[in-house]
């Protein structure tokens, strides 16, 4: 069965837009509901893409958003967020509360179809301190409890053009004699966002799909270190790196995440490194039913991290790169 009209939530963030072109490139309707229309710039103009103003944490204004649609795509994400018992308030709503809504409103507006984007790591969360992951699993075990044709997919760090974790460090090189890094040892295998997107797309029609949960990671794995080495090495910004012991990291992060500005890590990004972002086995990877071939950040990220380099050295080591995203460290 294909579905036509798909409503597509946190459709304006660096993953939804990916998957939102590709929709309307198959000229399927899509809605993409924001509390700020500005948010939706670059999604806006595409072909049959509907963008309405709604807070879709607020059950009426949710079943409105999907009424009429016969399938949903559950994108919403938060990176940081503040202290909290399991975990902060915005992970609370974002991460769990919407989800358990989602369920209660699809089968009141006639959905079954839904996919959800969770996390690597969520299934080891026993082990894990942190509130991302914790706040993750709880929102996934409302959708895996549903009565409705769910697939769920936990990507890996996500990577692409406008991601907020290569971009970090390309921004952060050029301006350091040498790189303190916590998390050092972290193994990642980054899955390129265009690959989650056509994942995700993928799942949407295949029936095989219902009622599974997936993994998504790329076919390279790096300790956070290495990819730092690596970045410094494809932009012509070489710096030693220094590994930050436990307790040195974590104060390095809450030094970031109490600076002036938009956070570039918290305490909860280490608590999160506490667990590899590598494939567990426990699931399927990138399942042969979806028919995608995972590709390499080593193959991909060059041309445009290079590019960028280059575009900064040109202007000023100082110029911000636009990096916008669902998650920065994943």
């Amino acid at each position: 069965m294909r579905h036509e009209k798909i409503v597509v939530l946190g459709g304006t963030g660096f993953i939804g837009r990916y998957v939102v072109a590709r929709l309307a490139a198959q000229g399927r309707r899509v809605v993409v509901p924001t509390r700020r229309a500005q948010n939706a710039r670059e999604i806006q103009s595409l072909p049959t893409v509907e963008v309405v103003t709604a807070d879709i944490h607020e059950l009426a204004s949710l079943q409105r958003v999907l009424s009429g649609s016969d399938a949903v795509i559950n994108l919403v994400g938060l990176l940081h967020d503040g202290r909290g018992d399991p975990y902060g308030a915005g992970f609370a709503q974002a991460h769990v509360s919407l989800p358990r809504r989602l369920v209660t409103a699809c089968p009141q507006v006639g959905i079954r179809r839904l996919v959800h984007l969770s996390a690597l790591g969520v299934d080891l969360v026993a082990r894990n301190p942190s509130m991302y992951l914790r706040s993750k699993a709880d929102g996934e075990h409302a959708v895996d409890q549903s009565f409705l044709d769910w697939t769920v997919l936990r990507p890996s760090v996500v990577f692409g053009p406008e991601d907020q974790f290569l971009n970090l460090f390309a921004r952060l090189l050029p301006i350091a004699p040498c790189f303190p890094l916590a998390g050092a040892s972290c193994r990642f295998a980054p899955v390129y966002v265009g690959d989650v997107a056509a994942a995700i797309i993928a799942a949407l029609d295949e029936p095989a799909s219902f009622g599974q949960t997936y993994e998504l990671a790329g076919p390279q794995i790096f300790t956070l270190q290495q990819l730092v080495l690596w970045v410094g090495q494809v932009t012509g910004h070489r710096r030693p790196v220094l590994p930050l012991s436990a307790t040195l990291g974590r104060l390095q992060a809450w030094c970031l995440e109490h600076l002036p500005g938009p956070t570039l890590m918290s305490v909860d990004n280490i608590d999160s490194m506490a667990v590899d972002q590598v494939p567990s086995g426990k699931v399927p990877c990138f399942p042969a039913l979806l028919g995608i071939e995972p590709q390499a950040l080593s193959e991909l990220a060059p041309t445009w991290l290079a590019a960028q380099s280059e575009m900064r050295h040109g202007v000023g080591h100082f110029l911000p790169l636009r990096a916008r995203g669902h998650r920065g460290i994943r």
